[in-house]
């Protein structure tokens, strides 16, 4: 019979014990019976334990319990090591395409001379287009605080102007002498402008095609 490995994953439960947070395989299968799947995949069905640690020696693999939780517990006949190697394989790729998204902020003030505008409008573009949300505070001062008008248009030209790369996560909103809004982008961290508008095509195109296909088999 082939033994199982010292666990190499351990937790302490809230009884201060320490347990494995590795499936159970071989020896450490401690039930009376196991629905068994072989290394093929079949179903062999509900064996005893005895009977399926022997199916798994036979072939120089392991037994591991899959789902500890089922009457009895489902094991599967498998190479441990290269099930282990293969989950620390997707938890890798799964870190590596995690986006993380940052909220960029940009300051304007209500009477924001055009040139002024502009350069802080490319900066703003440059930041959605990279797949970053921005955050717009516009600052009032003295008077223009009685003019909180001038800021929200100011705001929504700018969400406008933007529309090919942003919409309007949060609405402005002022709080004291400051309006925020926050431009959430369209464009996914490490693709372009271009390849985000082709990849609509084609998902439009795609939309098509299945609605003239189900039109025809009508």
């Amino acid at each position: 019979m082939r033994l199982s490995p010292p666990a190499s994953n351990e937790a302490i439960n809230q009884g201060g014990e320490v347990i494995s947070t590795e499936p159970r395989i071989n020896d450490r299968i401690r039930v009376p019976q196991v629905r068994l799947i072989g290394f093929s995949g079949e179903q062999v069905g509900v064996v005893d334990i005895d009977t399926a640690l022997k199916m798994a020696d036979e072939v120089g693999l392991d037994l591991v319990e899959i789902a500890p939780e089922a009457q009895p517990p489902v094991c599967k006949v498998m190479d441990f090591g290269k099930y282990k190697y293969e989950i620390a394989q997707k938890a890798r790729e799964a870190r590596q395409n995690q986006t993380h998204i940052v909220v960029k902020e940009m300051r304007l003030r209500p009477k924001i001379e055009p040139h002024d505008y502009e350069t802080k409008k490319t900066h703003i573009e440059r930041f959605l287009k990279g797949g970053d949300k921005v955050k717009v505070t516009i600052q009032f001062r003295g008077r223009e605080q009685a003019r909180p008008e001038i800021g929200y248009r100011l705001l929504m030209k700018l969400a406008e102007e933007l529309s090919e790369v942003a919409f309007v996560e949060f609405a402005p909103k002022q709080e004291g002498r400051n309006m925020t809004m926050v431009l959430g982008t369209n464009v996914k961290k490490g693709q372009s402008v271009s390849q985000q508008k082709a990849a609509k095509v084609a998902s439009r195109k795609k939309e098509a095609v299945e609605e003239v296909e189900e039109v025809t088999e009508v």
